[in-house]
């Protein structure tokens, strides 16, 4: 599992990191003023049918459905099966993106409802219309995916999503080089979202439409007993992003929170996208074929290890972003029309915001044992619920401590979702986590711990905000370094992990 979890992590790095250029470029070039709270609404929308669709979502339910397909009928009757879900859901993503053109003043009024009134409504409502193409290719695009790591092929699809950034930071580039007035370059970046769809399902579309054919749009029983299972295994594992937008819904009536809590969000991402996406794409297929096998030893195999690199990655990225997050937010996007004054801002809700960091990787973690067994509807309820809590507490905290509390409503409801699914999860069928999960997981703690006070304590050698830029980059860079590797020490020192341990269960493979 280690193997296919790094192949798939390290897409996810290279993706997130060049999404850090992408926003520092989107922070300079728009600031984090009306324009930019358009924008950034608008794009948060569409990430979230993204994330929805291309990032775990459809998977969870694609893989295991698949597999059954080719294990009790045969390699022709699953790649008709995904002959069949191909054009179903390339069909079902092309009406949607019709309908919500139509409507889209409508969708906006209700995940910015701050926005009515003002100019910036429209602003937004532009720039997500010309966003809506790529929905179009995101369809195809999750299919070809999601088959491709049911047969154990994670490389394409853990760098297929380098071009969405690449195509959008080569726009931007352009657009920062002859400054173009805030709303047009809004609008060329929103029209390049399309594009950067377009060249993604080029990419796939070259290895992996071979596995799906004939392609056909239908809607038999089959079919609409799989979509009933995908759709809320869909919504589920966009847990992170509905989460967001709910929290925007509260931020749009106050100026800048919605972007001041973007920026805060994305960086999140990074953790979360490298073991939050790792995990969806690897342990559902990891997990379906031991719940299929019926095999105790397995099923808890696959959990403990899930366990382990969820609890092992989000604990000390959690506290180095509250440790550094002024910093690394001024490193990243305080250029151009960002002022510190956001940056001010932005940290101080990061702050709050990560502590949603260990629930929605717990969350990722504990989803793929109802996923392997077909229930999409349990994680489908906590989410719903955990939306629920977060915009009830985003409202009541928010109004007291604006942004800042906007972000603690939405780890509340990061927390309420985890739980929901350790409770349910217990009294269903019971997690089985083995002897060395047990062993480790209070030392990756403790490590965690350690390294976080470490950090802390090395904080004082950072340069002042007032000094070099390349400075104040370069140092930020060695603590960060000087933090992991400090980790991975104490997880050796700790007797958690060894180099000849790691090594090993990276060369370990796993049949398709």
């Amino acid at each position: 599992m280690l193997r296919s979890f790094l192949t798939v992590s390290s897409g996810t790095l290279a993706s997130r990191l060049l999404g850090f250029v992408r926003d520092s470029v989107i922070a300079a070039l728009l600031g984090a003023g009306p324009v930019a709270d358009a924008f950034l609404a608008a794009f948060q929308l569409i990430n979230v049918v993204r994330r929805l669709l291309a990032e775990g979502g459809l998977n969870a339910a694609l893989v295991p459905a698949w597999l059954k397909t080719r294990d009790a009928d045969g390699a022709d009757a699953a790649t008709a099966f995904a002959g069949r879900v191909l054009g179903t859901v390339s069909a079902i993503v092309i009406v949607a993106a019709l309908v919500l053109g139509l409507v889209m003043p409508l969708v906006i009024a209700a995940i910015a409802p701050g926005f009515v009134g003002r100019d910036t409504l429209q602003l937004a409502v532009d720039d997500a219309r010309l966003m809506l193409p790529y929905l179009a290719f995101a369809g195809p695009v999750t299919v070809i995916m999601a088959l491709l790591n049911a047969q154990g092929r994670f490389a394409l699809t853990a760098f297929s999503p380098l071009l969405f950034n690449i195509a959008l930071i080569s726009v931007m580039a352009v657009l920062l080089v002859r400054q173009h007035d805030p709303v047009q370059a809004a609008l060329v970046m929103a029209a390049t979202i399309g594009v950067a769809g377009f060249l993604q399902l080029s990419m796939l579309a070259l290895r992996g439409a071979q596995f799906a054919s004939p392609l056909r749009v239908a809607f038999d029983p089959e079919m609409r007993g799989f979509l009933g299972r995908a759709v809320p295994g869909m919504v589920a594992s966009s847990a992170p992003q509905w989460l967001m937008v709910a929290g925007a819904v509260i931020a749009s009536t106050s100026p800048s929170a919605v972007s001041w809590l973007y920026f805060a969000n994305r960086l999140l991402e990074l953790p979360l996208g490298i073991v939050g996406v790792a995990m969806g794409t690897v342990l559902i297929p990891e997990m379906t074929r031991a719940v299929r096998s019926g095999e105790h030893a397995a099923i808890a195999h696959a959990e403990s290890r899930g366990l382990e690199l969820a609890v092992g990655l989000a604990l000390p990225a959690t506290l180095g972003l509250m440790v550094l997050s002024t910093p690394i937010v001024r490193m990243l996007f305080e250029h151009g029309a960002f002022t510190a004054a956001d940056t001010a801002a932005t940290a101080q809700a990061l702050i709050w915001l990560t502590l949603a960091l260990p629930a929605h990787v717990l969350v990722k973690a504990l989803s793929p044992a109802f996923f392997a067994r077909e229930d999409t509807l349990t994680p489908l309820f906590a989410t719903l619920k955990s939306i629920v809590v977060a915009i009830a507490a985003a409202f009541v905290v928010g109004h007291l401590f604006g942004a800042n509390g906007i972000a603690a409503g939405i780890a509340l409801g990061a927390w309420s979702n985890a739980a929901s699914l350790i409770r349910k999860g217990a009294a269903t069928f019971g997690f089985a986590i083995d002897a060395d999960a047990r062993r480790r997981l209070p030392r990756i703690l403790a490590a965690a711990l350690a390294m976080g006070v470490l950090l802390w304590l090395a904080t004082g050698a950072l340069p002042a905000a007032a000094s070099h830029g390349l400075a104040q980059a370069a140092s930020l860079l060695v603590l960060i370094a000087v933090g992991i590797a400090a980790y991975g020490l104490l997880l050796q020192l700790f007797g958690v992990t060894g180099w000849r341990e790691t090594v090993n269960a990276i060369r370990q493979r796993h049949p398709a």
